[in-house]
């Protein structure tokens, strides 16, 4: 490798003279040995003696996923490759098209090296069941797949083979929790391990109930309360909320109902548990809001009661034309008189 040869004490000075004019190769490391420093070049240089030294090649970082992947892939592979990733505390969870199956476990490690996190997954179906939860495959790393994600001063324990939860929603549950008002009585309908209500808790005096159907996903709800340290203010139920709802004696300020493929099948038992100027976190997957206020303009009919809409945001896309969308409504009894 072609050097500049020069004092030791005159190395970093040179360095720097050599950066400046675009002379010095940034592909090796200087060497420095006895009373001289050898600073890689390109090219002969006037005014330098040029020496001929073996060199430390730098190591090269890569930029992002994908260059991980050159010379491993195609250059349409990767192209076609969704590159997006879901991490969970130290947990990666890819989306790996079928026609690059077979380049999986490829992918899975660079994924790895790239994240330097514990696990690699991949996504193996879509969510199913009552329970919401996917099939993964372990491809890289430690199959592990119980971690802790932080999020928003909460730390939300869970494994990602047996419950639901989505990173992606962090903006929207601080949105959520932000326009909570201290002494609100909240009903999560839809809780999973409790992203909602641990984050409403942690930052909010609230009193929070908190329901789901997985029995895993409470058991780590329970478990979450008590490593957030807010004993007290979630009470948690494991059941179907039209079922678990019947014991319930109160109404509630505020009801979150994060169930995007079925929550519109539960909104007559909403309305019946929301309180007088009580606001709805309502959730669907739609190409639009119109289909939603639609739902909500119905169920509020057939309760006998106002509705206002007071805000409408797209959380997510989910495919080609469709998004996650959440709307908040503030219901009001109507007046006898009317």
């Amino acid at each position: 490798m072609k050097c500049v040869k020069v004092p030791l004490k005159q190395l970093n000075d040179t360095r720097i003279k050599l950066m400046e004019k675009g002379l010095m190769n940034m592909e090796y490391r200087i060497k420095a040995c006895d009373d001289f420093g050898y600073i890689p070049v390109n090219e002969n240089i006037d005014g330098y003696e040029i020496v001929c030294m073996h060199l430390e090649a730098m190591k090269k970082v890569p930029h992002n996923f994908s260059e991980l992947l050159e010379g491993e892939l195609t250059s349409e592979e990767i192209e076609n490759l969704r590159t997006s990733f879901d991490t969970i505390g130290d947990i990666v969870i890819l989306e790996i098209p079928d026609d690059l199956a077979d380049k999986k476990q490829i992918i899975g490690d660079a994924a790895l090296k790239f994240t330097k996190r514990k696990a690699i997954y991949m996504k193996k179906s879509a969510i199913k069941g009552t329970t919401r939860v996917r099939d993964l495959e372990f491809l890289s790393g430690v199959d592990d797949s119980v971690t802790i994600h932080k999020e928003h001063g909460a730390r939300l324990k869970l494994d990602v083979r047996e419950v639901y939860f989505s990173p992606r929603l962090a903006t929207e549950r601080k949105r959520v929790m932000e326009s909570v008002s201290d002494g609100e009585n909240i009903l999560d309908m839809f809780c999973g391990i409790g992203p909602f209500p641990i984050v409403i808790a942690k930052n909010k005096n609230a009193d929070i109930t908190a329901v789901d159907i997985n029995q895993t996903a409470i058991r780590y709800l329970d478990e979450n309360i008590k490593l957030n340290k807010i004993i007290g203010h979630i009470r948690t139920y494991c059941g179907d909320i039209r079922e678990v709802s019947k014991s319930f004696n109160t109404k509630f300020d505020r009801i979150i109902m994060n169930l995007p493929g079925l929550a519109y099948t539960f909104l007559d038992v909403a309305f019946h548990l929301i309180e007088d100027n009580g606001i709805i976190n309502y959730y669907e997957f739609s190409d639009s809001y119109e289909q939603g206020i639609n739902r909500l303009k119905e169920a509020c009919e057939n309760e006998g009661k106002h509705m206002e809409i007071i805000n409408t945001r797209k959380v997510k896309s989910t495919s080609p034309g469709e998004w996650h969308v959440a709307i908040d409504a503030k219901i009001t009894d109507k007046n006898i008189d009317e």
